[in-house]
């Protein structure tokens, strides 16, 4: 294999893709063919929960696949991965969110969300905040208010409304027309934007007044990422539908979205198959989230990463950052302008630190590394980006 055939054969998000040739990862590092040991300040996006290779998830993985591997559509086999994965779930979840359905990404949870809301609520009016990001399907997209990402693809669904993050006077615009409010817990491609103000039990309170279900993203800062379980439980309000992925299988493709029983019971009937999936629940991936989730709960990994937020916070102090935006491991050091963002993500992978951007705030420089990252990793990684800093060309504040 060549990197010529990656960029021939394989379809391409963007015209300038990092192509780092991957060997193999293991624990906080990637390694490329040339054998240079990369440290993955990412986590594939947020997605390898538990660093590359850990060995409960590899276990796990490989005890599942010598049993089988897909059987039947999702929901017809009892299969007892999936079964085992949803009832420990639901062990640490509030009483009203205690049945999964299990699918296969993000994106297509929360697809599955909004048809669950419009079918329970007989409305048709979704209300998402302005700069969110819930995935690339037809439905996300119709969430997003970036319209260079939308307009090549309309039109998207319809009766989509939008309020801003954070802001009390547009909970007005939620009415009785509302089927659902979608908001991420902690804006991700806006720069890590967390709630202000018990702004989040104030949607909640107005949902409840007009009748209309909350949809809580949490596919991002989902599983420990910012030192609870989830992102919710440190702002005292409880979704009633919740969206899940990215970290939820340890680097494997997946998603959910979580309810009541009584709600989740509306896809099951008028009409039959109200959603449906071949792969969703795969036994394999299943047992990969079920060995995620066990290790998490059962460690310290969720107390460890409320220190190691503070000791990101002490290190990445430099004239060039602004702030340091997030929670826990979902960080975005945020710099004085976008070029010293791209300068630093740029350097930084030239000298095997992996980090990258965020969707809309061109000023971020994302950190979410594996849970399981050193202090000493931590270091390391800051001490570098500093020098970076240090270093930067491109001080001018634009």
């Amino acid at each position: 294999m060549s990197k010529n055939d990656f960029f021939t054969y394989q379809a391409q998000t963007t015209p300038h893709p990092l192509a780092l040739e991957v060997s193999h990862a293991k624990g906080s590092y990637i390694y490329d063919k040339a054998g240079n040991a990369h440290l993955d300040f990412v986590a594939g996006v947020s997605a390898c929960s538990l660093g590359h290779g850990h060995p409960r998830v590899v276990e796990a993985i490989k005890a599942q696949v010598d049993q089988y591997m897909h059987v039947m559509v999702y929901g017809e086999y009892v299969q007892e991965p999936a079964v085992e994965y949803t009832k420990l779930l639901a062990s640490h979840l509030p009483q009203k969110l205690s049945t999964t359905y299990l699918v296969n990404s993000g994106t297509e949870a929360m697809e599955g969300a909004l048809k669950l809301a419009r079918r329970h609520t007989g409305r048709s009016q979704i209300i998402a905040a302005k700069n969110a990001y819930h995935g690339n399907t037809m439905g996300s997209l119709s969430l997003m208010t970036y319209e260079e990402r939308k307009s090549a693809f309309r039109p998207l669904i319809p009766d989509v409304g939008f309020i801003e993050f954070n802001s009390e006077e547009d909970l007005e615009l939620i009415t009785e027309r509302t089927a659902a409010v979608v908001l991420e817990t902690i804006q991700g491609g806006a720069g890590f934007i967390v709630p202000q103000n018990g702004y989040l039990e104030n949607v909640r309170k107005r949902c409840d007044e007009v009748g209309a279900l909350l949809i809580l993203d949490e596919i991002q800062p989902g599983f420990g990422r910012t030192g609870k379980l989830f992102a919710f439980e440190h702002f005292n309000c409880v979704p009633d539908i919740m969206v899940i992925g990215k970290g939820m299988a340890s680097g494997l493709p997946v998603g959910a979205f979580v309810a009541s029983h009584e709600l989740m019971s509306d896809l099951m009937d008028n009409p039959k198959l109200g959603h449906i999936t071949t792969f969703g629940g795969n036994p394999v991936i299943a047992a990969a989230s079920l060995a995620t989730l066990k290790e998490i709960t059962e460690t310290d990994l969720m107390a460890q990463t409320l220190e190691k937020e503070k000791l990101f916070r002490r290190r990445l102090q430099h004239p060039l950052i602004e702030e340091v935006r997030g929670k826990g491991l979902m960080l975005a050091p945020i710099m004085k302008n976008k070029e010293i963002a791209n300068y630093v993500v740029l350097e930084a992978a030239k000298k095997g630190l992996i980090l990258f951007w965020l969707l809309f705030e061109q000023r971020a420089v994302r950190i979410s590394p594996p849970l399981t990252i050193s202090m000493k990793e931590i270091e390391q990684g800051c001490d570098l980006i500093i020098s970076i800093l240090n270093d930067c060309p491109t001080p001018t504040v634009n």
